[in-house]
């Protein structure tokens, strides 16, 4: 929306501006009615800069006047790259604290959102001996003195002097409140700004102290299960059916000499994907699914390369794809579209943790293990980016492709947020909500937003109102994108009474059980006529070496 400014004659075009008046003195007037004057010093339209509004009233110059403007655009790009340099400030700070060393990128810039700026003025007491506490103090700016009064009483003596990048209150972050050992004093006339993490802050942001403990013991195990499959071979590799057929390649079940357990071997054409340009997303997907751990995630085993095609040996799930079963029933009920919209978010939440967002949410991309569970298949358009950040690449599934990708704004895990409810849609239905004739059309839809789109009767209220608080407009104000992240979405009205124990558990019995008579059964699957393409030329590029 465009507003106009007027003034003695003159007009000034201007995209949602934000005003301060630096000289001179306006009128504010609402429906004809006077109701203020404002003058130096004074701000209007603030509102404008951080979402599109309908103006409230009228502004009117009476006299010659002199204002600053800033349009919503600049503001935004001024507040992201404060933002951003913060971040990376602050990051830094982190890096140099010796128990933060062994996180991860995406768990510092976790910690880097929940830190707080707390400002001490000289002679202030930060902490105090003998008091209990569950903050953590990193030094940002100025210096603090150290006093500990001895054990057998009489006055504080200087122990230590902190400056920039030393911190203290370390131990009060793993759970026990231990008293202070000393007391700590802002000790510069200019003052000090201290970086504070609170107790419960540090455990949601990390999973708690032990977190790199079970993560490297958890490690350990994966490299152990990995070894089991480093001496494999193509030629150890025999086909048994065909599971799926697409523009890529095949999908295939396979055996492996000597084993009784069957595989899934997806065999990717070099070629297409050098067409396609899709080298880049081919070399993450690999990477981001061998180090996936996750009971709703397909595992990959290993993968291999020749002249003509790329493999990735796969955990074979012969439940089926959960679009066949939408196919062929026609749309699932409230129950069965909970249980895999429940697997689906178990999925995201572990990849959200992880940095990564998966931007190709469909019915196609959820397979059905033996026991009726979901798993996400196909990380092609999966891309980690850390807290914090956004990517800028256009991808997706037409039908699922969230608004801000479509205009290119940045996005980040949201868009997996918004896709979430455009499934849950189309279980519920049989078809998605934005549909057209061409790509174009439907992008056009899209941005009408959900608003727009009339809810068949079937679809309950809760699961009406859950969808639309996924599929907002604006990417912050989506249900999943607040603090609690995933968790809110857990707790939504519509999935009151849902076991989410027992689905981690696996004790919750699936809505759909697929009837698989041994590990080499493919019934749940349709039926694919042998390879008859054309042999691919060899590629000798090498960008694969690392496949």
């Amino acid at each position: 929306m465009c507003s106009l400014y007027r003034s003695f004659g003159c007009v000034y075009l201007l995209l949602e501006p934000y005003w301060k008046c630096t000289h001179g003195k306006v009128e504010v007037t609402k429906d004809g009615k006077f109701l203020t004057t404002m003058g130096k010093c004074k701000v209007f339209g603030e509102l404008a800069i951080l979402y599109n509004c309908t103006r409230t009233a009228t502004v009117k110059a009476l006299t010659n006047t002199k204002l600053w403007a800033i349009d919503r655009p600049c503001f935004q790009a001024i507040m992201m790259k404060t933002s951003l340099v913060r971040q990376a400030e602050i990051v830094d700070l982190l890096h140099k604290v010796q128990i933060f060393q062994h996180f991860p990128e995406e768990t510092l810039n976790k910690i880097a959102d929940v830190v707080e700026e707390t400002y001490y003025d000289d002679g202030d007491y930060i902490v105090r001996q003998g008091a209990v506490g569950d903050t953590m103090y990193i030094i940002q700016k100025g210096k603090c003195h150290v006093t500990q009064r001895p054990g057998s009483g009489g006055s504080p003596r200087l122990t230590n002097t902190l400056k920039k990048g030393d911190y203290f209150g370390q131990g009060s972050l793993d759970g026990r409140d231990e008293k202070r050992d000393a007391n700590v004093i802002a000790a510069d006339k200019e003052g000090i700004v201290c970086l504070t993490l609170d107790r419960d802050s540090f455990l949601q942001a990390t999973g708690g102290p032990d977190s790199f403990i079970s993560k490297s013991v958890d490690d350990s195990k994966n490299k152990k299960v990995d070894s089991e499959f480093a001496d494999i071979r193509l030629p150890d590799i025999s086909v048994v059916a065909t599971l799926g057929v697409g523009g890529f390649g095949r999908v295939e079940l396979v055996r492996v000499n000597g084993r009784n357990q069957t595989y899934a071997l997806k065999q990717l054409k070099k070629k297409h994907i050098v067409e396609t340009r899709q080298q880049e997303h081919i070399m993450s997907e690999k990477k981001i699914m061998l180090e996936s751990r996750c009971n709703f995630i397909v595992r990959l085993y290993r993968t291999f390369s020749d002249s003509k095609y790329l493999y990735m040996l796969l955990e074979a799930c012969l439940g089926g794809e959960l679009w066949t079963i939408l196919r062929d029933k026609g749309s699932f009920d409230d129950g069965t579209t909970r249980f895999y919209t429940a697997c689906v978010i178990e999925a995201l939440s572990y990849l959200h943790n992880k940095g990564i967002v998966y931007r190709d949410l469909k019915p196609e991309n959820i397979l059905l293990d033996s026991q009726g569970y979901g798993k996400l298949v196909d990380f092609g358009f999966a891309k980690k980016i850390n807290q914090g950040r956004k990517t800028w690449t256009f991808c997706g599934t037409p039908e699922y492709v969230a608004p801000e990708i479509i205009l290119n704004k940045g996005h980040d895990f949201s868009a997996d947020y918004w896709s979430l409810g455009i499934l849950m849609f189309e279980l519920l239905t049989g078809s998605p909500p934005f549909t057209g004739s061409d790509p174009m059309k439907t992008y056009n839809i899209i941005l009408k937003g959900m608003d727009m789109i009339e809810f068949p009767r079937k679809i309950t209220r809760n699961a009406a109102n859950m969808i639309k608080k996924l599929c907002k407009d604006n990417p912050t104000e989506r249900l999943g994108y607040q603090k609690n992240g995933l968790k809110d979405i857990q707790k939504h009205k519509w999935f009151d009474g849902f076991n989410w124990e027992g689905l981690k558990k696996r004790t919750l019995a699936p809505p759909i059980v697929p009837h698989v008579r041994s590990n080499s059964d493919t019934t749940n699957f349709d039926d694919y006529p042998p390879d008859t393409d054309p042999v691919p030329p060899d590629d000798m590029s090498g960008w694969d070496k690392d496949f």
